[in-house]
């Protein structure tokens, strides 16, 4: 399922993003249905811009050669961004390298822990605790932190994020530490990753040379986090045969460490986001009050809520065909497996203007597959890892919203809006396993898939059609060629 994905600053703040009129209005951020209006024309008060809007177009010493563009640093149509391309940034490759370091920290945590705690106490109720604790805070960590994401220069959040996580696991280290503390700093690293996942997020849209690259750069930023979750959980049980827990530990704060040094030696000391008149406790209330912001999360959010549940009632289903536990792993990773394929062919096959087209339709449908589990008891294991595979395949559908909801939220609270997407995207698959175990209590498991599968098609088309008509007002269809046209053209001074 699509990483909880876990991250400088921007130069002038903008009105907020008011309500579709047809006409787009001076200033208002460029939103994916007029883009190229925007950028053809900019807004008042553009030619004179802040001392900081030429220092973020110019890129950091080191950096790979620039790309030609209008803004000295957008792709030209025939120069589409590619996966490959991204690495050309210096930046991009500090963040990505720190990503891997962290994600290290993180998986290897996510296993170590649970095994210590298990081998104090023999409780599976506090090992599965254990895990339920990476999940449960982050909802309230996103809701509380998310103002922190534009107060605060990007750079230095992401640092003390990570040196944050990285005492928390060397606290756990301590002698005879008791298993209230090892539970309570396992909370407490959990509540920050939105804010480091959201802040990372926006920074990429001031690192990455135009809003292709930008969403490319989340893409692979997911499917490495998938990708450590097909492999990860294995490689550490692996590592945790040769190792202790707590030596397994050592390697966690090491990958925390390492990411807070590669961040802060490899990227730019950026201004925040929110200017003094922004930073107020009102700017979550105001992006949530807009509703196209309000849709576009709930279209991030329902598809991944309802894919989960398979995942979660992977045991019961295995032992329904007499899987065993190799039939529970293949199942734990079919659904990752076809996100990180469906990832990687819309960003590497499609151009922009053909992955704003496919948002709707493939959210639409990415949960139907889940009906073939009706066939029950007579569908072979490999057809049912071909469904889950197949429906994880939809998820290619976040690469064109990841657009229209970075452009869809006000300029200067886009750190903010992305700490809520992330937390509330980590709960809503929290939920959706708890609620998909729940009603394995009263149905046999794969009559609980298929009806997540019925209901979850019949929600995700309902946001559809209200996102559909919230952006009809615009001047231009999503994915015309002017919104192709669109994405070779951006602000030299375009925060994030």
């Amino acid at each position: 399922m699509p990483e909880a994905d876990r991250p400088s600053g921007g130069v002038r703040s903008a009105p907020p993003t008011p309500e579709p009129t047809g006409t787009p209005p001076p200033g208002d951020g460029a939103h994916p249905l007029h883009a190229a209006d925007e950028a053809a024309t900019p807004p008042p008060g553009d030619s004179a811009r802040p001392p900081h809007a030429a220092d973020a177009a110019t890129p950091p010493p080191g950096d790979g050669p620039a790309v030609p563009g209008p803004a000295g640093n957008a792709t030209t149509p025939a120069e589409k961004a590619t996966y490959g391309s991204l690495f050309r940034v210096r930046e991009f490759r500090a963040v990505f390298a720190a990503h891997v370091l962290s994600l290290l920290g993180t998986v290897v945590a996510g296993l170590a822990l649970p095994v210590l705690i298990y081998q104090h106490t023999s409780s599976p109720l506090l090992t599965a605790l254990t895990f339920a604790l990476g999940f449960l805070p982050n909802a309230v960590g996103g809701v509380a932190l998310a103002p922190v994401a534009d107060r605060f220069a990007a750079r230095r959040v992401l640092v003390a994020c990570d040196l944050f996580s990285a005492a928390g696991v060397a606290l756990m280290l301590l002698p005879h530490a008791h298993v209230a503390l090892l539970l309570a700093l396992r909370a407490a690293i959990a509540f920050v990753q939105p804010l480091f996942t959201g802040v990372r997020a926006a920074s990429l849209g001031a690192i990455l040379p135009g809003q292709d690259a930008f969403v490319l750069g989340r893409s692979l930023i997911r499917v490495v986090a998938q990708s450590a979750q097909i492999v990860g959980n294995a490689a550490t049980g692996l590592l945790l045969v040769v190792v202790t827990p707590r030596t397994a530990l050592v390697l966690t704060v090491a990958g925390f460490l390492g990411s807070a040094l590669l961040l802060r030696t490899g990227t730019r000391l950026r201004p925040p986001l929110a200017r003094a008149a922004a930073r107020t406790t009102a700017g979550t209330r105001r992006l949530l009050a807009d509703r196209k912001v309000r849709a576009l999360l709930l279209l991030c959010w329902l598809p991944p809520t309802f894919a989960v549940v398979p995942e979660a009632l992977a045991a019961p289903y295995a032992d329904g065909l007499g899987a065993g536990p190799a039939g529970v792993g293949l199942l734990l990773a079919a659904g990752p497996v076809g996100s990180v394929v469906g990832e990687l062919a819309v960003g590497t096959l499609l151009r922009p203007a053909a992955r704003e087209r496919l948002v709707l339709p493939l959210a639409s449908v990415l949960l139907l597959p889940l009906l073939v589990f009706l066939l029950h008891p007579a569908l072979p294991l490999p057809l049912a890892l071909a469904a889950l595979c197949l429906s994880g395949m939809g998820m290619g559908y976040t690469l064109g919203l990841d657009r229209w909801f970075f452009d869809a939220a006000p300029e200067e609270l886009r750190g903010r809006a992305l700490t809520v997407m992330t937390a509330g995207l980590m709960s809503a698959q929290g939920m959706g396993m708890a609620a998909g175990g729940a009603l394995a209590e009263f149905l046999p498991a794969h009559l609980a898939i298929v009806l997540t599968g019925v209901v979850g098609t019949v929600c995700v088309a309902v946001n559809a059609r209200n996102v559909r008509r919230l952006l009809r007002g615009f001047d231009r269809p999503v994915g015309s060629r002017r919104a192709e046209a669109a994405q070779s053209v951006v602000r030299s001074d375009r925060p994030c």
